[in-house]
């Protein structure tokens, strides 16, 4: 396994796609559903271009639906990871729309996801470290150690009222 630090350039990735009929709703903007499985798909290709593992999506934090896409719209989706640990790392997905026959852009989502590195036997195995070189980066990844002390107490919790 080759553990040589990486750059959140690395794993930039961006998948963009024409929102077509079966994809909405019937007021004709794309299905919340369809979006989630982007997200996640588009952070996985993300997580996977740091790791060079297989993944499990273990968190989605924060998936908020700003304004809705529409019918003939393409939906434009950037993932980067923001942030590593020893057998984890938590990437950032934006969701934008772009109106085919305008090019207006604009954002409509955006989510953390926190994926897990595995085996082929589902045990963790340890990732590249995040090499961050920017301001923006080294922000990101402080909002990133907030949200995984967050998620890690919520799981605390959870476990706790979960009978054995």
């Amino acid at each position: 396994m080759d553990l040589t630090p990486k750059r959140p350039s690395e794993s930039a990735t961006e998948m963009v796609q024409v929102v077509l009929p079966n994809d909405a709703n019937p007021l004709g903007f794309i299905l919340g559903g369809t979006v989630m499985h982007l997200i996640d798909i588009a952070g996985a290709i993300a997580c996977h271009r740091h790791t060079r593992t297989l993944l499990v999506t273990a968190a989605v934090d924060g998936l908020q639906f700003l304004h809705p896409i529409k019918v003939g719209d393409l939906i434009i989706l950037r993932a980067r990871v923001t942030a590593a640990w020893d057998t984890s790392l938590e990437v950032e997905v934006e969701v934008f729309s772009e109106e085919t026959l305008t090019g207006v852009r604009r954002l409509t989502s955006r989510a953390h996801l926190t994926f897990v590195a595995t085996d082929r036997q589902g045990g963790r195995v340890r990732i590249p470290p995040l090499v961050l070189e920017t301001a923006e980066e080294q922000q990101k990844a402080a909002e990133a150690a907030v949200r995984r002390a967050e998620r890690l107490k919520a799981r605390a919790r959870f476990r706790e009222n979960v009978p054995s």
